[in-house]
């Protein structure tokens, strides 16, 4: 066999329209490096500029989603006040420039810090039962800075929000279900199988759609309601006139699946 990276590895494949993204260092429960960070952002960037992927999946190999990051590793980073984030494609977290594409995260394991943060920068996620969450960067003297101090509130209200992240405590899966953080827990080794069945159902709607519907939403948590409303006429417009619209109507009319090819 050959021998593994010490620094890990993101592992792609292409099932149909959806992109599976793998965090594989499982000798470190998946701690990220400053090598993993750049090869999901071009993970990330090949899911949102190639036209026949549709559905993003993120997953991790092993027992564990992630630890987070390996903190050695950034420090100086951190010190001179950079991001490792800061690309010229779409960033891992979702603050500066947001995938238009839907991105399911399947999770299990230790989930902490980095790993709730790439998940909540995503739409969807599917946690294992035996997932243990922690925001925990105040115990190491820093602060959660990939968004979860914002996206937190967003989806599980002040309080809850408040409740772990000043906490920095330790919760499970039920917990984190509880208060919005993931729409659905399975068996563990089965939050893969069930991310992939929700990728394949969203892949079969009108891509184009899809991601018109993601990015409207994003507009409102963003700029306000009657940002995402003024929106509304010129999607709909643009919307109506693609091949897909046709194939909409011509299915409903002769009762069948619709066929969408994205244009």
């Amino acid at each position: 066999m050959p021998e593994r990276d010490p620094e890990g590895c993101i592992t792609t494949e292409v099932r149909g329209h959806l992109f599976l993204m793998g965090i594989d260092r499982v000798e470190k429960r998946n701690g990220f490096t400053p090598k993993m960070f750049a090869q999901l952002t071009a993970a990330y960037r090949q899911l949102e500029e190639d036209p026949g992927l549709r559905v993003g999946i993120l997953f991790a190999h092993g027992d564990h989603f992630t630890a987070g990051l390996d903190l050695p590793k950034f420090r100086a980073e951190m010190q001179a006040g950079k991001r490792s984030y800061e690309t010229d494609g779409v960033d891992v977290y979702g603050l500066r420039t947001k995938l238009s594409k839907p991105l399911i995260a399947a999770v299990q394991g230790i989930t902490y810090t980095l790993g709730i943060e790439l998940m909540l920068g995503g739409d969807i996620v599917v946690a294992a039962s035996d997932c243990r969450f922690s925001q925990l960067e105040p115990k190491r003297g820093i602060m959660a800075a990939g968004g979860a101090t914002i996206r937190f509130v967003q989806r599980c209200g002040w309080g809850n929000a408040m409740y772990h992240l000043l906490r920095c405590d330790v919760f499970d899966s039920a917990e984190a279900y509880r208060i919005g953080l993931v729409q659905e827990i399975v068996e563990p080794g089965k939050q893969l199988e069930r991310a992939l069945a929700i990728g394949e159902e969203i892949a079969r709607m009108a891509p184009l759609a899809i991601q018109a519907t993601k990015v409207n939403s994003a507009t409102y948590v963003v700029e306000g309601e009657a940002a995402a409303v003024a929106n509304f006429p010129e999607i709909q417009r643009r919307l109506s006139a693609t091949e897909d619209a046709a194939e909409g109507v011509a299915s409903f009319v002769e009762r069948r699946e619709p066929r969408f090819k994205g244009v």
